[in-house]
C-alpha cells in the first residue's frame, strides 16, 4: 500500500537511485506518478506492506518500505526492472551507485569515481565536501548520515 513516507518509521528500509542527471522540471510530474503507479501496485496483495517513494534534489530518486516487511528477491528484482524502465525512458543513469554524488555550493554533482579522485588530487573538492551515501539501508540513515562531509563517508580513503 501507498503511504506517505513521513508516516513510516526509522526503520523502514530505503533504497537510494542517483541519477547521472537532474531531472528536467518537465518530467517530475510524469516521474511522480510512474512511482506512485509502482509502488501502489508493488505487492499489492500484501495488505500489510507499506511502501513510499521521494525524489529528493529532483535527481535521486528513494523508496520506503516498511522494515517489518520481508521483501524477497522477486520483489527486489521487480523494483530493479522498474528502475531500468526508468533509465530507457529517461535517458540516464539511475544503478551505478559506485560514482559520486555530491555538493558544490548549492548544486549536486554526479562524477565517475576516477574524475572525482582527480578532483581530490587537484583541490577542486575539500574534505569538507558534502558527498551522498546511497548506500544507507534506513529511513533514520538517510535523514542523518546520507549526506556527510568526505571525511565521514567511505570515501575518506581517498583523501
Amino acid at each position: 500500500m501507498f503511504v506517505d513516507y513521513n508516516t513510516l518509521s526509522d526503520e523502514a528500509r530505503v533504497w537510494v537511485y542517483p541519477a547521472s542527471r537532474k531531472f528536467y522540471p518537465q518530467e517530475i510530474e510524469d516521474l511522480k506518478d510512474k512511482l506512485q503507479a509502482f509502488v501502489t501496485s508493488w505487492k499489492k496483495d500484501d495488505e500489510e506492506f507499506k511502501a513510499s517513494f521521494d525524489i529528493k534534489y529532483n535527481r535521486f530518486v528513494v523508496f520506503y518500505v516498511e522494515g517489518s516487511v520481508s521483501l524477497t528477491n522477486a520483489d527486489i528484482d521487480e523494483q530493479v526492472s522498474f528502475i531500468l524502465t526508468l533509465q530507457n525512458e529517461y535517458e540516464l543513469d539511475l544503478l551505478d551507485k559506485m560514482n559520486v554524488c555530491f555538493k558544490q555550493g548549492e548544486f549536486v554533482q554526479y562524477k565517475e569515481i576516477k574524475a572525482f579522485k582527480k578532483m581530490l588530487k587537484e583541490k577542486s573538492v575539500s574534505s569538507k565536501t558534502i558527498v551522498f551515501d546511497n548506500l544507507v539501508q534506513s529511513k533514520y540513515d538517510l535523514e542523518n548520515y546520507w549526506e556527510v562531509p568526505i571525511t565521514e563517508s567511505w570515501y575518506n580513503r581517498f583523501l
